[in-house]
């Protein structure tokens, strides 16, 4: 038995190592994009890209894990003959595809995917074309050379007699051992034990894209992408490009380009501290002053009286991953995808806190999650937050939760960092709330049903984490801006179509508003850089999607997608159309019909867009 557990372990960390050492070798190629990096760059990037490494490990050991296990029962020269097999496939593949994205990266500037797969296939003459013969010629004699060396190493110290036991006693006991450490490969593969998987995202640590790309294994991110590959250029062509390009360009707010509209001005001034509160599942439907249920978001009914409620405002789906990208990238959601998801495309997206960073902000994210979840860490590194709190920033017996740690925690994280050092002002924080999302296992107890007391739990966090921010100096220079991810589990059983399934509040509260009111102006998720960039008197006429809600010369609307579906909300007209089925299933307004066409052409840009990114 020992025998068998020691090759299964040294198969794993063979592995690990192979990737390990073809990542020095990647930056060393690619030397003229990495000369300005530091040594310790090299060991940051092998750190960080480790538990990639090892899920790849996982991947590759799962056959010979189970040729160990049958080894038990069949004659060791068949056994000999399958690993022999497979590590011949494996002595092909690995070394193509890591020289492939080796050579491609300088090109393409993202690690391997389908994507160069897709052009060779189709066309490998121009797939190739830049690339001269004897280069060719060179890579194929390397190819040959480091396939022979891998079988080498791979059948010297991978391939071992494993005689069948004879006991029989022993051999069932041995069964089930080896069979207990192959199905722990499942550990490696997921990448944790918590929600999130192992993911692209798991492997950026930088501002600097590259050190991101250099950390990540290219046989993960090539299954990555074949797995879950978005085919967009084709998808949801309801119109000629000419009559689309046309109906958008009506939706659009070029004001930042044409400079011709005073806008009304909602803060004192020009360049206030900003903290911006994802609200996990809220929605406009536990608030009183929305005409919601009384008694469940006192704080938020309190707040939005205190400052500016916008009342007409719409979450752009219906999870967190496509609300962040809303909020935070002006980035419409998708209806068959999630862009955060694919880093290489997260990649080219303006980004909101980036233009503030552009200005002197200092940025700092905060979630009492895992921060890996759903690819977001690459995401909000992309965005430009270096510094980001997650669940491991939290002792262990503060991560009560499925999710982490519990709202209060998170909120007091946020002044104790505020209160232990003079915070460099002007400062963008943006916190992500948790502990209203399902299982709603909440350290509080003023409401018997568990949906609803969960909101007045994260609701009770906020408005106390408010009343302390009140009382600190940061308070008159600060903006606060409240805004749910999507709508969540109430009311319950809310249908996927209906237009309430995506109302939300949007607040600005602080020192740095001016005045009360409430505004009626109809807008969503993405609208909120532009608002708040021009508030700042900052251009965002990088964010094509996002419209100023206080510009009174654009059109405004609520834009919100489900899986095959999309909603268009206006004061005019509110449609909700499947696209799957073609059918109207909803469409009322004064103006009845109006919106439909304007949908369509917004999606169908929206793919356009997806699909060049």
């Amino acid at each position: 038995m020992k025998q068998r557990f020691y090759l299964l372990l040294k198969t794993f960390l063979g592995f690990i190592l192979l990737s390990i050492l073809f990542k020095p070798m990647f930056m060393i190629y690619n030397y003229s994009l990495y000369k300005s990096v530091s040594f310790v760059d090299y060991f940051k990037v092998i750190y960080h890209g480790l538990s990639m490494d090892m899920s790849v490990a996982g991947y590759l050991t799962i056959v010979p894990a189970l040729l160990i296990v049958v080894s038990v029962w069949l004659r060791s020269d068949i056994i000999r003959l399958l690993q022999r097999i497979y590590f011949i496939f494996i002595s092909i593949l690995l070394p193509l595809i890591y020289l492939v994205d080796m050579v491609l990266y300088s090109y393409w500037g993202f690690r391997l995917d389908t994507t160069p797969l897709f052009y060779f296939f189709t066309s490998p003459k121009d797939a190739i074309a830049s690339v001269s013969l004897w280069f060719v010629i060179f890579g194929v004699v390397i190819y040959i050379l480091l396939a022979f060396i891998f079988y080498l190493c791979f059948n010297k110290f991978f391939v071992a007699d494993c005689s069948p036991v004879i006991n029989s006693k022993s051999k069932y006991k041995t069964t089930a051992v080896m069979f207990l450490c192959t199905a722990l490969l499942f550990l490696p593969i997921r990448g944790s034990l918590t929600t999130s998987t192992m993911n692209l995202g798991r492997a950026y640590f930088s501002q600097n894209q590259r050190l991101n790309h250099a950390a990540i294994n290219p046989c993960f991110s090539l299954l990555s992408s074949a797995i879950g590959n978005m085919k967009t250029d084709d998808m949801y062509r309801f119109m000629k490009p000419e009559e689309a390009n046309k109906l958008f360009a009506q939706l659009r707010d070029t004001t930042t380009v044409t400079g011709n509209t005073k806008i009304p001005q909602l803060l004192n001034t020009r360049r206030p501290n900003i903290i911006v509160v994802v609200l996990e599942s809220f929605s406009a439907k536990i608030m009183a002053t929305m005409g919601g249920t009384p008694g469940v978001a006192v704080n938020m009914d309190r707040l939005g009286q205190e400052g500016v409620l916008f009342t007409n405002f719409y979450a752009n789906s219906f999870r967190t991953d496509r609300g962040l990208a809303s909020i935070l990238a002006a980035y419409p959601a998708q209806p068959t995808t999630s862009i955060m998801k694919y880093p290489s495309k997260t990649s080219t997206l303006p980004m909101f806190p980036k233009e503030l960073l552009k200005v002197g902000y200092d940025l700092k994210y905060y979630y009492g999650g895992d921060a890996d979840f759903t690819d977001m860490r690459s995401f909000l590194v992309t965005a430009g937050f270096e510094k980001i709190v997650c669940d491991k920033d939290f002792s262990a017996k503060l991560r009560l939760s499925k999710w982490g740690a519990p709202d209060e925690y998170v909120f007091q994280k946020v002044l104790d960092d505020l209160h232990q050092s003079a915070a460099r002002t002007p400062f963008l924080k943006v916190i992500q709330t948790s502990s209203s999302h399902e299982p709603y296992d909440v350290p509080y107890h003023r409401l018997r049903n568990e949906r609803l007391n969960a909101f007045a739990y994260a609701d009770h966090c906020l408005g106390e984490f408010v009343n302390k921010l009140r009382a600190t100096p940061y308070w008159k220079n600060t903006l606060i801006v409240l805004v749910p991810d999507h709508l969540g589990v109430y009311p319950e059983g809310i249908d996927n179509y209906a237009f309430d399934r995506y109302h939300i509040p949007l607040i600005f509260v602080g020192g740095a508003v001016k005045f009360p009111a409430k505004i009626a102006t109809y807008g969503s998720q993405i609208d909120i850089a532009a608002t708040l960039l021009s508030q700042l008197g900052l251009s965002y006429k990088m964010f094509q999607f996002s419209k100023d809600i206080m510009n009174p010369h654009v059109p405004h609307f609520g834009f919100s997608t489900i899986p095959n579906a999309f909603s268009m909300v206006s004061s005019d007209d509110s449609v909700f159309f499947n696209c799957e089925t073609n059918k109207v299933l909803t469409d009322k307004g004064r103006l009845k019909g109006k919106n439909l066409p304007y949908g369509k052409a917004f999606l169908q840009k929206l793919y356009d867009d997806l699909s060049r990114r």
